[in-house]
């Protein structure tokens, strides 16, 4: 694919009077690029894609004096753009009803991959709101989710902040072009993001920051979100319509509670009356969404298989089902250290465990065999004293046994205490 003529191609679309997202998504559906749409254009009223006059348009290329324009001021600033068909366009907008046909991105793509929660609020905000959204944001970041907000002043500023924290950092949406620093006293974060984290916009460049644009900029934050959390929000806040949004999308919704005199809680309240999940942390969030994180693993390829030079059992790398019937074994070697012997460890040391999944022909990674070893081997295990005993970090612990609970080999429990789940 030619990366700059896919480009121009997707400029061509987005500046033909009349044609608007939908539309772009079914040609993208119809054609393998949207080159070949645009060469095609003759035959999209043939094919239902659109009408002779849109088509007549394209062939008559009205779009070209303000395609050339926004092609020439993205190269002129080196932006980076990422198309509908370049394989680093994130897949969870192409499920959208009027997703972008480009996006102009700054920082790193591959956080399009991760599972991402978005949190948002408002501008005018309280401590209460700025600490739990910052606490929350940090949590979520911290055990491998991606934290998506819009750049504004007040509780999107302390999520993107409280994402760069942690592992899986954060992903900023604009309601302007990539080159327009707004709000300004973001600067900072708008910086870091970019280094750290993910800036992107589907406007041009030099596009400034309108009322109208920020509907259309909130519908990319829940479309790349699983879910929703508004931290606080007044009954008119704009927040609102990116959880309604993201109920439109079938995404979960989640509110911060607040005191209930305070006014800018009340777009929270009402969205719990309607049903939105109350939550006061990222546990409560990870709980509704664990079976939205599980679908999102089944996309990741299982590890390389061991090669047997590697000097390693290959059956280690499967979480195998332990008879019930029987005591746990462990494996020791002999003074001598020639053969290993079976050693049954005392019954009150093994106690019995959940069954709720199965865990044979789990195929795990070295370091989730590391975990699953120590676990494996007591009743249940606090996450730092895990960590202490693997000598890893705290987001290294947290991410690995957060890849293992969603595929079911782990269970946590209350005060992030951690047991080997039996099949």
């Amino acid at each position: 694919m030619d990366i700059q003529k896919e480009f121009f191609a997707c400029l061509a679309l987005k500046h033909i009077p009349r044609l608007g997202p939908k539309a772009w998504k079914r040609l993208f559906v119809h054609y393998g690029s949207a080159y070949d749409a645009v060469q095609d254009a003759s035959s999209w009223p043939s094919l239902e894609l659109s009408s002779k006059a849109v088509a007549r348009k394209c062939k008559d290329e009205v779009w070209r004096v303000k395609a050339e324009e926004e092609y020439k001021a993205a190269t002129n600033a080196e932006m980076d753009v990422v198309t509908w068909f370049d394989p680093r366009f994130p897949s969870s907008l192409k499920h959208l009803e009027d997703p972008p046909a480009m996006l102009y991105v700054s920082g790193d793509t591959t956080l399009f991959k991760n599972p991402g929660v978005a949190v948002v609020g408002a501008r005018q905000c309280t401590a209460l709101g700025l600490a739990a959204a910052g606490r929350i944001s940090t949590q979520l970041s911290k055990i491998g989710i991606t934290v998506i907000s819009g750049l504004a002043l007040g509780i999107d500023r302390q999520a993107h902040l409280g994402g760069l924290k942690g592992i899986s950092s954060s992903i900023a949406v604009l309601g302007c072009g990539l080159d327009i620093s707004y709000p300004f006293d973001n600067l900072d974060v708008r910086r870091a993001l970019d280094a750290k984290g993910l800036v992107i916009t589907e406007f041009g460049p030099g596009v400034e920051p309108r009322g109208h644009h920020f509907p259309f900029r909130n519908r990319l934050i829940s479309g790349l979100s699983l879910g929703v959390l508004v931290a606080e929000a007044a009954h008119n806040s704009g927040s609102l319509i990116t959880a309604r949004l993201a109920g439109e999308q079938g995404k979960d919704v989640f509110a911060l509670p607040g005191p209930i005199s305070q006014p800018t809680f009340t777009g929270c309240h009402r969205l719990i009356k309607q049903g939105a999940a109350l939550v006061e942390s990222a546990g409560d969030i990870v709980e509704i969404l664990r079976y939205d994180f599980a679908r999102e693993l089944e996309a990741v390829p299982d590890p390389k298989p061991i090669k047997a030079e590697e000097e390693i059992d290959s059956s280690e790398s499967v979480v195998k089902k332990t008879a019930k019937k029987k005591a746990k074994r462990v494996r020791k070697k002999t003074k001598t250290g020639n053969e290993p012997q079976s050693e049954v460890k005392p019954k009150g040391i093994v106690k019995k465990r959940p069954s709720a999944v199965q865990r044979e022909s789990i195929v795990l990674n070295e370091e989730e065999r590391d975990i699953m070893t120590v676990l494996d081997q007591t009743d249940k295990m606090h996450i730092d004293a895990l960590g202490r005993q693997l000598d890893w970090d705290s987001p290294k612990v947290s991410k690995v046994l957060l890849m293992l609970e969603m595929r079911g080999a782990v269970q946590q429990l209350p005060g992030m205490w951690y047991l080997a789940r039996e099949s």
